[in-house]
């Protein structure tokens, strides 16, 4: 018999086996909302499957392992040959099997397909968000390499398949394939331009070599990769695989693993190409940026979702904790201002996940207009979002206590992995300042974000005085780098407004353009208006189990 000292009282149960789609009810109206009639009842069986999955015991404990258990770099087989390869733990094989097996490198390919993957990418990262990135990465490759119609014919479908094949074999032996990118290098980073990768052109038109060193490689078990390089006309993109059609390896020398703050269960190699790497040319030479805009935008989109799915899971986590632990006299969730900590992280949630998952349905409109808003909006969320991701897991960390503060908690892992989204696919100057050049150059982009914002005019009286305060900050440009962040904030924070006061229950967009548009909020999370419905913005955040 256990000593009585040791009986457990006032711990919250565990967060199993619970739909982590239908539940994120933010999340389940986005995609009523987005998608067509016709495509709707399959795209949500399909995604309330994944959502049951993902928060099934199972795929939790495959999560926490992939994660425990990083990747581990094997340069040489036991007999000394080169193999430059990656072992992952199983777990990290079963997620990521389980994600391609349920289309999330699919969207360019069936009707509402953007929204129906990105819903499925918001759910599967909170498993473990680290899976993410060869999904993201295969996904967004895909225009790129559309540029070259000979490529994308071979390498397409086997990017858009619902299999997960492992093995390294060339792409017409392999039912499904995996895509990374490597495009900074040491000296330059998001600066490519400065990129010294040589691109040596041979006797076959379109085929090169490679020389050279790329500071991070994501992903590096993929089967092929997306590398700028400098060609004889400049800078170019090209596909580099793995494996060449003759079966035999690409020289493709992985020099070392990061040690990385989070992302653990998801390898980030520096490779090193050695004037013999064979190279397919992507695009024309010297408009390599051009031809990889397209899968950077579609990997920022990813970044705003994927920072939308940490936030989600910490609020998840802080919302059931608090539902179930006494204090004082009374549950935490009824005690005025813990809810009132519950109903701002909730709210910064459900408003990351609007944004994304309307930028989602642009990519699936594909009109101009809908491109045009994409340029701007993109980078916008990208900044703002993902800036947003660290303090409120933190923030949701505390909810915990002591106990958020512990590894078995779970959340300081989601802390650790918040930054990430961030510093991915460019920092904060450089989303800010693309901002500032899609204003600068695209009148098209910012006529699309005032049709956008002005849908919802004349709903909120807070929300009409932060669209004209905006289109003052937009009419004076002089000198706006060094306030590029500041608009950046602004536009997205009207975006957001916006689309929940179309779209969002009334106390949500109340608390929102009150808040955060209105001025009548603090720095810190927690500190609402007392006089909106708190209760509300916590039970719509709750997941019952």
């Amino acid at each position: 018999m256990a000593p009585s000292t040791h009986t457990v009282t006032n711990q919250p149960p565990p967060l199993a086996g619970h739909d982590v789609f239908t539940s994120d009810r933010a999340l389940a109206e986005a995609v009523e909302r987005h998608l067509a009639p016709e495509v709707l009842p399959e795209a949500r069986e399909e995604l309330a499957a994944l959502g049951v999955a993902t928060g099934s015991v199972q795929v939790r404990e495959w999560g926490e392992r992939a994660n425990a258990n990083p990747p581990r770099l094997r340069t040489h087989d036991r007999y000394g040959h080169r193999i430059d390869e990656v072992e992952f733990d199983p777990a990290w094989h079963r997620l990521l099997g389980r994600s391609v097996g349920a289309g999330l490198t699919n969207a360019w390919g069936r009707p509402g397909g953007h929204v129906r993957r990105a819903a499925g990418f918001l759910v599967v990262s909170q498993a473990e968000a680290g899976h993410g990135c060869p999904l993201s990465m295969t996904h967004a490759a895909v225009p790129a390499l559309r540029a070259e119609p000979e490529l994308a014919e071979v390498w397409e479908p086997a990017a858009l398949s619902s299999v997960y094949e492992r093995e390294l074999r060339p792409v017409a032996e392999k039912p499904g394939v995996l895509l990374g990118m490597a495009m900074t290098e040491k000296q330059g980073g998001s600066d490519v331009r400065t990129n010294t990768t040589e691109a040596r052109p041979l006797a076959a038109d379109g085929e090169y070599v490679l020389t050279g060193h790329k500071w991070f490689c994501s992903a590096p078990m993929s089967d092929g990769f997306l590398v700028l390089a400098q060609a004889p006309e400049g800078l170019t993109c090209f596909l580099v695989p793995r494996v060449l059609a003759d079966g035999s390896r690409n020289a493709f020398a992985l020099q070392r693993l990061k040690d990385k703050l989070g992302n653990r269960s998801n390898a980030s190699a520096e490779v090193e190409f050695d004037g013999t790497t064979w190279a397919r040319r992507v695009g024309e030479e010297g408009r390599g940026l051009g031809t990889v805009m397209g899968a950077v935008a579609a990997t920022r989109l990813d970044c705003v979702l994927g920072s939308a799915a940490l936030m989600r899971q910490a609020v998840t986590q802080a919302v059931h904790h608090c539902a179930h632990r006494g204090a004082f006299g009374g549950l935490l969730v009824d005690k005025p201002l813990m809810r009132n900590v519950l109903a701002d992280l909730a709210l910064e949630s459900e408003a990351a996940t609007v944004l994304g998952m309307r930028l989602a349905a642009a990519y699936d409109a594909g009109t101009e207009r809908e491109r045009a808003l994409l340029r701007i909006a993109v980078p916008a969320a990208k900044y703002w979002v993902t800036k947003r991701c660290t303090p409120l897991v933190a923030e949701a960390l505390e909810c915990l206590g002591g106990n958020g503060y512990v590894e078995e908690s779970g959340m300081p892992r989601l802390l650790r992995e918040s930054p990430v989204n961030s510093v991915w696919e460019g920092s904060g100057n450089v989303q800010a300042l693309d901002v500032v050049r899609v204003l600068r150059t695209e009148p098209a982009a910012l006529d699309a974000l005032l049709r956008e914002v002005g849908a919802a005019r004349g709903a909120d009286h807070r929300l009409d005085r932060a669209i004209r305060e905006l289109l003052g900050e937009l009419a004076d440009l002089d000198g706006v780098e060094a306030r590029a962040r500041r608009l950046a904030e602004r536009l997205a924070l009207v975006l957001q407004g916006a689309l929940l006061v179309r779209w969002a229950p009334p106390e949500v967009a109340d608390a929102f353009c009150a808040a955060r548009l209105g001025g009548d909020g603090g720095a810190a999370f927690g500190t609402l208006p007392h006089t909106l419905d708190l209760r509300s913005l916590v039970e719509r955040a709750r997941v019952e189990t």
